[in-house]
């Protein structure tokens, strides 16, 4: 299908260059001219593992083109609206780029077009937007509006486009199901070979699709992400009451995640969720409930649990040194999560704020966020690796999960360091992986002593990372 794409951000991009992979032709648009010349470049403003081998390959090959929003409303029937949506300061939806889109679909094109809402968006967006296409309507367009919301993780976006557990669609016409349904056949058949690992193709579980109307897929995706965050936030309170009831999180955690009407993922206690997207649709969703009449108190204590551990951890980090005036402090990853340079929203940065405030003096790494993380805070060290960034620091503390982390040589840290302490904010290590080089560990939720076979002598094998000795 010959289809396009507005918007060139991470949502747009990523879908333009997967549904060349399902066989399309894509043309992917926007209004920044400087970025379009980026992408012409071949060249990708954002990390995302896999993404840039995917774009530059079928931009050569003629599948992935790059247009102005005008041109690629002109030339294509499909239209996937993949905008940005960003926070008010009241929390709500900033709609305004949608409003303007649907407004200029309404006044260039002709014929039909199928308009696809990629984006996040509140519940009944899609009616306004088929209200301002019908306001605007000068060429007696046809159209159809869907409700198509991504389910995109950064740093595993390729997985989740190829291999989704759902695909939801909310339509009010056969049409508009059909096209849909044609989009993602290879997926949905299981008929395509996924790019990113091949060789696991055939053992992956059918996606499911969901058909339902359009408010009900707009709502799918507010509450999904609200129902992860509600989960990281539970998870986060148990480990303040393991912490305080010396029990360990970690076991707590994996005896509740072995319930299979719970499961273990988001289980993990730490600093908190970040990013563009829970904390982002976790406010909308509750402003949402709100204009509707509905008491969604509990979302709003959520929100508040995550925004509280930030100041917890930087307690966590006063309690072990006392002070932190002049002290230099080594912080080992700054993104809000691995596999990504993304710092919107991420933990990290309210933690240097305060070590900031304190008088601390950072000393930061990340492999891939540190550019961004220096427009915010030009004041921080930025270091070429974790051994630069202990150098002389009284304390490191953990923030993101980077898996090149695990390998460290903790001999030679220790040679660095002023002070062996470390103060895990993403539970990544443990007491006994540590503690045999002399280093003081403390993690969230009682995982800063010893586990029971620790107590008995049991040797941990190097490579543990917090995992059952078995």
């Amino acid at each position: 299908m010959d289809i396009s794409v507005i918007g060139a951000g991470y949502v747009g991009l990523t879908t333009a260059a997967c549904l060349t992979e399902l066989g399309h032709h894509v043309v992917c648009a926007d209004n920044d001219l400087a970025k379009l010349g980026v992408l012409r470049r071949g060249d990708v403003p954002f990390y995302e593992p896999h993404l840039p081998e995917i774009v530059k390959k079928n931009h050569s090959a003629g599948n992935l083109e790059f247009a102005a929003t005008e041109e690629a409303i002109d030339r294509n029937e499909i239209l996937f609206i993949c905008v940005g949506t960003p926070p008010l300061d009241n929390g709500e939806a900033d709609l305004s780029a949608i409003e303007s889109l649907a407004r200029v679909i309404a006044q260039r094109a002709h014929g039909y077009r199928l308009v696809i809402e990629k984006s996040t968006v509140p519940v009944q967006t899609g009616r306004m937007l088929q209200k301002h296409l019908a306001i605007y309507n000068t060429n007696n367009l046809q159209y159809d509006v869907v409700s198509n919301p991504e389910f995109l993780r950064e740093g595993s976006a390729m997985e989740d486009f190829f291999h989704p557990d759902r695909i939801v669609v909310g339509a009010e016409s056969a049409r508009a199901v059909g096209q849909v349904k044609g989009i993602y056949s290879k997926i949905l058949d299981q008929s395509f070979i996924c790019p990113v690992h091949p060789q696991g193709c055939g053992n992956r579980t059918r996606a499911s699709l969901v058909l339902t109307d359009i408010n009900s897929a707009e709502l799918i995706k507010h509450a999904s992400n609200s129902f992860l965050a509600m989960k990281i936030s539970f998870i986060n309170l148990v480990a303040d009451l393991c912490e305080a009831a010396d029990a360990d999180i970690k076991k707590v955690a994996e005896g509740i995640g072995l319930d299979r009407r719970i499961g273990p993922a988001f289980l993990r206690p730490g600093i908190g969720f970040g990013g563009f997207c829970f904390p982002k649709d976790l406010q909308a969703f509750v402003r949402i409930a709100q204009t509707f009449g509905c008491d969604f108190r509990l979302l709003e204590e959520v929100e508040g649990i995550n925004r509280r551990r930030i100041d917890m951890f930087v307690e966590k980090v006063k309690k072990e040194l006392w002070v932190l005036r002049g002290k230099r402090i080594a912080l080992w990853g700054l993104a809000f999560k691995p596999d990504t340079d993304d710092m919107r929203f991420a933990p990290s940065l309210g933690i240097i704020r305060r070590l900031l405030a304190e008088g601390a003096k950072p000393q930061a790494y990340d492999p891939r966020a540190m550019t961004n993380a220096r427009k915010e805070f030009p004041e921080v060290t930025y270091c070429q690796n974790v051994y630069e960034a202990s150098q002389s620091a009284a304390a490191i503390l953990v923030l993101t999960e980077w898996d090149e982390f695990r390998a460290v040589d903790w001999k030679r840290i220790r040679t660095l360091v002023d002070r062996p302490l470390i103060i895990d904010g993403r539970n990544m290590f443990s007491h006994g992986q540590v503690s045999s080089y002399g280093f003081q560990y403390v993690g969230i939720g009682g995982t800063s002593r010893g586990g029971p076979a620790e107590h008995v002598g049991a040797r941990l094998v190097a490579g543990d990372f917090g995992e059952e000795v078995r």
